[in-house]
């Protein structure tokens, strides 16, 4: 198989090392769902935040000796957080390791391809001059619509300029992207000055509007797009290898694409809306992962979304606490991050 990313030989196979992964990850997913819930201006001791949530789980399980204060913390604002973080990172890490594959970069991501900036164009228009016509389920189908309308705009621009190549398609996304933050940035300036503060705050990334009645959405979207690209990883496993290859293979290679593409803009719209635009957690993500797993992907997306929760759950943590008692936009974190790791990225390739 073609090495898109980072990874290299090991002396335990990835069959055998698979199990140690999961296993670990989430037991590194659960200490960080805890870490997170439990710091902030206000901290909470870890046996309080899982005592409130076994408390709103099952009432009257447990005594409580906590204030309702702290009730309220916990279970209507740092812990709906924290799970919109998990739901929000393995969405991406799954996105941005599809998009690796069906592309053969190991530089492809939805912040790079443009497929974030259109999702962000969809939900400011849905935010500052349609209003909400479908209530909560607006901006996240607006945000779909976006993610998907700059996705295929993408594959045109490549397909017309010539430059469907792997190695370019980046820089055609990148280019859009561009372009559609131009046309957003004009939607913030023609929008209710009153509120464009608040959209460009939500620009920057962030989950601080996170609200259990908005977590349905994302994880509907999340939980059946993950299964269906789970399904295809034998054929995301022959993309890797080349197009030749996956048609030899009896695959569709544009259809396939195509739909990988598209089934990426719906998570990407979905989450943009939720919490504005982070980027970099697809990049990163997938080639740490491969150095763990190997390169098949039955392993890599799982693997991918457990890691890139962690990842988003770390990254919100750093944002709350680095500037307390302000709030630092997740996607400075993040971007941070990401840009320091693309560059170690291009000098190894």
């Amino acid at each position: 198989m073609t090495d898109i990313g980072l990874a290299r030989p090991s002396s335990l196979s990835p069959d055998r090392r698979l199990g140690p992964v999961i296993i670990g990850g989430l037991l590194i997913l659960l200490m960080s769902v805890s870490v997170a819930v439990s710091v902030g201006a206000i901290s909470v001791p870890i046996t309080t935040v899982w005592g409130v949530i076994a408390n709103k789980l099952s009432p009257g399980l447990i005594d409580p000796d906590w204030s309702q204060g702290r009730a309220a913390i916990v279970w209507d604002i740092r812990f709906p957080r924290a799970l919109l973080a998990v739901m929000v990172g393995a969405g991406l890490g799954l996105v941005g390791a599809s998009l690796q594959a069906v592309t053969r970069n190991p530089l492809a991501d939805p912040h790079l391809l443009g497929i974030s900036s259109g999702g962000a164009f969809g939900a400011i228009l849905a935010l500052l001059h349609t209003g909400l016509f479908l209530g909560l389920l607006t901006v996240p189908l607006m945000a779909f619509v976006g993610a998907l309308s700059a996705t295929l705009l993408v594959l045109a621009v490549s397909r017309f300029s010539g430059a469907a190549s792997a190695d370019r398609l980046v820089l055609v996304g990148v280019a859009v992207s561009f372009i559609i933050m131009a046309g957003a940035n004009i939607l913030i300036f023609l929008g209710d000055q009153r509120a464009t503060h608040t959209v460009v705050f939500w620009m920057l990334g962030g989950l601080g509007l996170a609200q259990w009645s908005h977590l349905a959405y994302p994880l509907v979207i999340l939980t059946f797009c993950s299964g269906w690209l789970w399904l295809r990883s034998p054929d995301l496993n022959a993309m890797t290898i080349g197009d030749e290859t996956a048609t030899t293979l009896g695959i569709p290679v544009a259809r396939f694409r195509l739909e990988v593409f598209v089934t990426g803009a719906l998570i990407t719209g979905v989450m943009v809306a939720f919490s504005g635009i982070i980027g970099f957690v697809g990049l990163m993500v997938p080639h740490i992962v491969r150095l763990l797993v190997g390169g098949d992907y039955r392993r890599v997306l799982p693997a991918s979304a457990l890691f890139g929760a962690i990842f988003l759950l770390w990254a919100d943590i750093v944002a709350r606490t680095i500037m307390a008692p302000e709030d630092m936009p997740i996607g400075i974190v993040t971007g941070l991050i990401g840009g320091l790791f693309f560059v170690w990225v291009l000098g190894r390739k």
